[in-house]
């Protein structure tokens, strides 16, 4: 097979290599030496409930920034504009949430599952129900930060993707597995800093570098509307203002309420208080920082216009990969023309086609030696900090939820803790294999915020059902998620662009049924349907739950 694609370069400097490879050492084992520290499942799960609020704050914070915030933020807003920062302007209405009413609620429970309280108050099927859902999202989750990091990577030095994605998920696998809890949240709070600090470092050299100073950046984004939040206007079928905000204040409050990688953080918190704490500080702290990112991608877009013959290797770049990527469904005919054609095929290339590949590009011809090595380490830090949580919070579910819920409820301490550690290679192992899978997605900010919202499943609903409604039974409940998942299929399917480009599949529905919506709004009308068809239903059934006494007064 001829190779079109050739890496930006084939060997890194040996000073970068040396940063990457003392950062990978280092942080594998910061993470490792916490082996002594998790040694039973208290201190494996909930790190024995000892930790300040300051650490868990900052390990929040990192979850958020992942690998597809550090490169697919900035080539979303290279692409498009800032739409996409009214997500992290939803954050603070959700934390109020959170703080004063999901945190208390979760500490005072006593229980390291999200979903227990499912079971207590609809019975066994929505306790099942979420953690299905649960763990779809966070193989999901894993496989979308993993493509992302291999993403940069394969950019940056020419390696192999599905060997960047292996070899990340194996080390990442390897310190959670050993240090447990306790080394996700430490070894996110120093990758958390590194991620920060790698990003200023950025957004400076752009800025000094432009031909005209770092004013060109407000001037060249201002003409190409670049800092745009979106249309103001009450369209629910496009990615306007409200929508996106309707969407973020929807997935965080998901994330924040039933999300057993937050919830799991409240229990290692030292008190109630330091707890709320870590949500403020989460909260607060990724605001700024991901408006530095989406800054970078609009600094980029100024700087590459200001710099043709970069923006044109990019272009060719992303045209010959695209073409060998297709080679395989195309006759040799076909091939041949469409390898003639490729000049004017990049030429042609969009800038949210080529959005993803810009940073990595940037890093490689623009920074000087060592500091590609640091930002290589930022992007693995971006991406570790994301996916260690998943694995510890997955195994967690997978044992108290799954294997002592179904299989083996008085299992001993040493039991337990091979299930934990079973659990978590299982789930490393299966969101390494999705990270290679989503090999090809166009967009890996779209890939990963759209599968977000499905496989939430309208949990939200189901949980603010239990805590708001005093009077919603079993029954109702039941029904409730029944017609919330068919919505919630109904409009994944109406979604032609996400179906071909992201999940490859061809099946369309006829125009005339299919959702008005934008693909954002899934949560949303999910959630709202499986909230209010129970509340509603509810009032025609007997049944009286369990718990009838809900934390939030409707």
């Amino acid at each position: 097979m001829p190779q079109l694609f050739m890496p930006v370069f084939a060997e890194l400097p040996a000073a970068d290599i040396a940063v990457l490879v003392i950062y990978i050492i280092g942080i594998v084992a910061f993470g490792c030496g916490f082996i002594r520290k998790s040694g039973n499942t208290s201190e494996f799960m909930s790190a024995g409930g000892s930790l300040p609020g300051w650490a868990v704050g900052l390990s929040i914070f990192g979850t958020y920034l992942s690998s597809n915030t550090f490169l697919g933020v900035p080539g979303k807003s290279y692409g498009s504009n800032w739409n996409g920062w009214v997500f992290s302007l939803s954050l603070p209405f959700a934390a109020v949430i959170a703080v004063k009413y999901f945190v208390p609620f979760y500490r005072r429970s006593g229980e390291i599952s999200a979903y227990q309280h499912f079971e207590k108050r609809f019975g066994g099927w929505a306790r099942t129900y979420c953690v299905v859902f649960y763990l779809l999202t966070q193989f999901a989750r894993v496989g979308s930060v993993m493509f992302g990091v291999a993403l940069g990577l394969r950019a940056l030095t020419g390696w192999d993707m599905q060997a960047i994605i292996i070899g990340t998920g194996f080390l990442v696998t390897l310190y959670t597995l050993l240090g447990g809890i306790e080394a996700v949240i430490w070894t996110d709070v120093a990758q958390s800093i590194i991620l920060s600090i790698g990003a200023v470092i950025v957004a400076g050299l752009i800025l000094f570098d432009l031909p005209e100073g770092p004013g060109q950046v407000f001037t060249i984004g201002a003409e190409h509307g670049k800092f745009s939040l979106g249309s103001f206007d009450l369209d629910l079928t496009t990615s306007t203002f409200w929508v996106m905000m309707l969407y973020g204040l929807f997935i965080n409050l998901n994330n924040f309420g039933i999300d057993q990688n937050f919830v799991q953080r409240y229990h290692t918190a030292k008190s109630e208080k330091e707890a709320a704490r870590s949500v403020w500080m989460g909260a607060v702290a990724y605001v700024p920082i991901s408006l530095l990112f989406f800054f970078i991608g609009s600094s980029l877009f100024a700087y590459y216009e200001t710099q043709p013959g970069m923006k044109a290797e990019v272009q060719n770049q992303v045209a010959a990969a695209n073409l060998e990527r297709n080679q395989i469904k195309l006759t040799p005919e076909e091939y041949e023309a469409e390898k003639a054609a490729l000049p004017a095929t990049a030429m042609a290339l969009t800038s949210a086609e080529i959005g993803d590949k810009v940073f990595p590009h940037f890093i490689v011809e623009k920074l000087p030696t060592g500091m590609a090595g640091l930002l290589i380490a930022a992007i693995f830090a971006a991406a570790m900090s994301s996916v260690d949580t998943s694995l510890n919070s997955s195994a967690t579910i997978i044992l108290t939820d799954v294997y002592k819920r179904y299989f083996n409820p008085d299992v001993d301490e040493k039991g337990q803790m091979r299930v934990l550690y079973g659990s978590t290679l299982f789930v490393g192992a299966v969101g390494t294999g999705i990270g290679v899978a989503l090999i090809g997605t166009v967009s890996i900010l779209d890939a990963w915020w759209t599968l977000s919202g499905i496989f939430a499943g309208g949990m939200l609903g189901l949980f603010l059902l239990s805590l708001i409604a005093r009077n919603a039974t079993k029954p109702a409940a039941a029904l409730a998620v029944i017609i919330g998942l068919l919505v919630i299929t109904w409009m994944t399917f109406s979604d032609v662009k996400f179906l071909h480009d992201t999940l490859g599949i061809a099946f369309e529905l006829p125009k005339q049924i299919r959702s008005p919506f934008h693909t954002h709004m899934t949560i949303v009308v999910g959630t709202l349907t499986i909230f209010f068809v129970g509340l509603i239903a509810s009032g025609f059934t007997s049944n009286k739950p369990e718990d009838s006494e809900p934390i939030i007064e409707a």
